[in-house]
């Protein structure tokens, strides 16, 4: 019996067995984890990867699990890491941004293992092909081989079921922490799932304190994790996972991993040319079964890589073949430009691929059907655009902002960070936000800014940041800015959740990610406890608002902290099941067109206007009743009544 079986207890099958359901993607990997024993998981919530722990701490009280939203991805990873030392089988989760958060931990956990006490620990990253909800496409698999991270990648969502379950069992098997890359397309994806039968772990953490894992000295560390990387190639050469399917002697093989595997079938089908082309799956992505490689690719003497973002299996393709002998194989892929350099795979770019490396004919769309597509596809699309739903807090904070600095008259200077706020930059925002990068970059970037007054640079400085990304990332730039004598507004815009992401918990708020009370931790107080001088508003009182804004602005030193507190509007309606006001437009005082200044101004998505008289009028369906429109009317035409149930 192998290490990784020797503390798992089967549990008894049900009479009944249960019938399969439509889940996510994310929800199928937590149901893995749940079946695999797992005892422990955390993770910062991050599109396309939240849903996993969520579902696990849905989970949590009935299968005894620790689980937790954790300030930031290092953290969770270095909870999950303990919790494995000591013996238990954990779960951490990110996107792909949250992977550079957590990798200065997992580099070293690579080094020193999780120890020899029985547990383990699965990492899974969720990357975003095409950057659909994210600032960036990074490709997640450089960062496997770069840590020395053995990695794993599911081409569906049955297949991460059992990926995960044996990315626990190798992590268990050679005492370290392996890792699990998932995408958009199956993080968001859904299929009928099968429930399993559920696993159980002994979870008895170990109480000695004997054990010694320190990366210090480094270089053995180094030696034994490549000697444990190269024992994994063996598995991975072996790998069922991996796998050939087509004619013995194909005129081409395409080479696919994750989503590239369903696009490279679906092409092969649409193309017909099942017995002319062969497709070679690889799940095993780090280390790379380039033996497995070197027995497949030589039945063809064209090999087509068809993956998402960056060329990684196309690298290793070319390097596994430029030791082989001969070298008479041809490689097309994104580095020769048969497929486009950047975002997700589709069918598509695979047919046109095949299509040119065969030199045959192929139209996915007839001519005729194209050309209804140009004529009429533009007329028939809305463009909705991105923007604050109606009564979101963060709306009002930034029309007080932008009057603040108007009245100020010296062209404030606005760095932004990553949440709802982010929408300022879109069309239905305000634009003010002009630097806009990772996490907790907007304190870091106006602490340098608010450094060079010496070199002449005057404009007033605001930084703005949500109430989650303050706790993730915003806390050391600031203490660095304080100790430093910068001098900027550091606006927090607090909702009370994470709710970009799905209104997750944090450390601001007093519950925990299976809903239980928590500690709230006032970030007020930590502001002041970092030297910085503090002021709270609320942003619905524009006017107050504004004049506290300015009044900071006003202030020529130091770091000056201002929190705008408001819960988010859908948060606030789950919780009321009330509408605040009754809110219209009298037709009497409104100027219609001639004015607009709630149509183009303030882009509350409620507001709507009638195309026969050309009218603005309030959408009773939109409107959240928040009443702060009426603060921003030039006319004083927008009304509202008293509070109303629903």
């Amino acid at each position: 019996m192998s290490g990784s079986q020797q503390n798992i207890k089967t549990m008894k099958p049900q009479s009944k067995a249960k019938a399969a359901r439509l889940i996510l993607g994310n929800e199928a990997i937590a149901e893995a984890a749940i079946e695999a024993g797992v005892n422990y998981a955390a993770g910062y919530p991050g599109t396309p990867s939240s849903e996993i722990i969520q579902t696990l701490a849905n989970q949590a009280e009935k299968f005894n699990l620790r689980v937790e939203w954790s300030t930031n991805e290092k953290v969770a990873a270095e909870g999950a890491a303990a919790a494995a030392v000591a013996g238990l089988r954990s779960l951490v989760s990110m996107k792909n941004a949250g992977l550079s958060v957590a990798l200065d931990f997992l580099t070293h956990l690579s080094l020193t293992g999780i120890g020899k006490r029985g547990g383990s620990m699965v990492v899974v990253v969720c990357d975003d092909p095409d950057a659909h909800s994210s600032g960036d496409e990074t490709d997640s698999r450089w960062l496997s081989r770069f840590s020395y991270a053995p990695m794993l990648e599911p081409s569906s969502i049955d297949e991460a079921k059992r990926i995960i379950s044996w990315a626990f069992h190798l992590s268990q098997e050679f005492a370290c922490h392996v890792m699990v890359r998932s995408y958009t397309r199956l993080s968001h994806a859904s299929a009928l799932v099968k429930p399993g039968k559920k696993a159980r772990h002994k979870a008895k953490p170990a109480t000695d304190s004997s054990l010694s894992l320190t990366p210090y000295l480094a270089r053995p560390a180094h030696g034994r994790t490549l000697a444990r990387l190269a024992i994994f190639l063996t598995y991975f050469e072996n790998s069922p996972y991996n796998a050939y399917e087509g004619p013995d002697d194909p005129d081409l093989i395409v080479v696919a991993s994750g989503s590239g595997v369903n696009c490279a079938r679906d092409a092969i089908d649409i193309m017909g040319l099942e017995n002319k082309i062969g497709l070679l799956k690889i799940v095993t992505i780090w280390p790379f079964p380039e033996s497995l490689i070197l027995k497949i690719l030589p039945k063809a003497k064209r090999v087509l890589v068809a993956e998402e973002v960056d060329p990684y299996l196309e690298v290793h393709v070319n390097a596994a073949l430029n030791r082989c002998d001969g070298r008479r194989i041809k490689v097309f892929g994104r580095e020769t430009g048969h497929i486009e350099p950047y975002g997700e795979i589709t069918p598509e770019r695979v047919c046109t691929a095949i299509a040119q490396i065969l030199r045959v004919k192929f139209r996915l769309r007839s001519s005729e059907y194209q050309a209804q597509i140009d004529t009429n596809a533009e007329p028939l699309l809305i463009n909705r655009g991105l923007s604050w739903c109606p009564g979101c807090p963060h709306r009002a904070s930034f029309w007080a902002i932008e009057r603040a600095i108007k009245k100020d008259g010296r062209d404030a200077y606005i760095i932004g960070d990553i949440g709802c706020y982010t929408l300022d930059v879109f069309p239905g925002g305000k634009g003010q936000m002009k630097l806009l990068h990772a996490m907790g970059s907007g304190a870091g970037l106006a602490s340098g800014l608010g450094r060079l007054t010496s070199f002449g640079y005057k404009h007033p400085i605001i930084s703005i940041c949500g109430d989650s990304t303050f706790f993730h990332a915003s806390m050391p730039a600031l203490i660095n800015a304080v100790h430093n004598d910068s001098h900027f507004v550091q606006v927090i815009l607090d909702n009370e959740a994470t709710a970009m992401t799905g209104f997750q918990p944090h450390p601001g708020i007093s519950l925990n990610a299976v809903g239980q009370p928590a500690p709230r931790i006032k970030m007020e107080d930590l502001c002041q406890a970092m030297g910085a001088q503090v002021v709270v508003a609320d942003p619905f009182d524009l006017k107050e608002t504004t004049r506290i804004m300015r009044d900071l602005l006003r202030r020529d030193q130091g770091v000056q902290v201002l929190i705008l507190r408001r819960t988010c509007e859908l948060l606030r309606m789950k919780q009321t099941r009330k509408i605040p006001f009754s809110v219209s437009i009298d037709p009497e005082r409104c100027r219609g067109r001639k004015c607009g200044f709630c149509l183009q101004q303030f882009q509350c998505p409620a507001f709507d206007i009638k195309l026969e008289t050309e009218q603005p009028y309030i959408r009773s369906d939109m409107c959240s009743g928040c009443g702060v429109c009426v603060q921003i009317c030039p006319s004083k035409a927008i009304l509202k009544k008293e509070q109303i149930q629903y």
